[in-house]
């Protein structure tokens, strides 16, 4: 067994936090128990992600996200699925997962508007809905 320095550990320490730091980073497609959201991918602008069940109609748990998926001074669009037949998720996204949408964000950084959408099917709210 190899001994190693300190300045050895402190290198592999260092690498260890990179790499898990990458491996949690949006986008990258990782849940944690802590953060379930799932990124199933991206289609241009349009990113993809799979909302727990328990948190399907939560308004706030939705709003926590998009504070987290998006920078505030870009533009950024969401569509959010659920995923109870517990399909592999991905894009294109497959269609048992497409038949689930919960909700779209849309906000246009060019033209300032922002707009938060439930899916008809969840019957969350009696504003429009698609």
């Amino acid at each position: 067994m190899q001994h190693l320095g300190p300045s050895a550990w402190s290198q592999r320490l260092r690498r260890f936090a990179i790499l898990a730091g990458l491996l949690a980073a949006p986008g990258f497609g990782f849940a944690t128990s802590a953060d379930p959201w799932l990124l199933a991918g991206r289609q241009g602008l349009v990113q993809v992600i799979i909302v727990p069940l328990a948190f399907a109609a939560d308004r706030q748990a939705y709003e926590r996200q998009i504070q987290r998926l998006c920078d505030p001074e870009r533009t950024c669009f969401i569509n959010f699925y659920t995923n109870s037949t517990g399909a592999t998720a991905g894009v294109p996204v497959p269609e048992a997962i497409a038949g689930e949408a919960t909700a779209t964000f849309r906000r246009s950084s060019k033209n300032g508007v922002q707009v938060f959408r439930w899916s008809c099917r969840m019957k969350v709210s009696a504003d429009e809905c698609f």
